[in-house]
């Protein structure tokens, strides 16, 4: 049977409530394949992170 994934977050709760994890496909230049950048990003930056800006 699959083991239950339960993720925390550590710190002070109230940060938690700002941020959002972020989940976006990226090709690779070298081998052409793909994959996941995942990052925790503030609220209302999401946009920033998904069209591939840096901080």
């Amino acid at each position: 049977m699959a083991k239950k994934v339960v993720a925390t977050f550590s710190g002070d709760k109230s940060q938690t409530k700002n941020v959002v994890k972020c989940i976006r496909m990226v090709k690779s230049q070298k081998t052409g394949s793909y994959y996941f950048e995942e990052e925790m990003v503030p609220i209302g930056k999401e946009k920033d992170f998904l069209a591939g800006k840096k901080n």
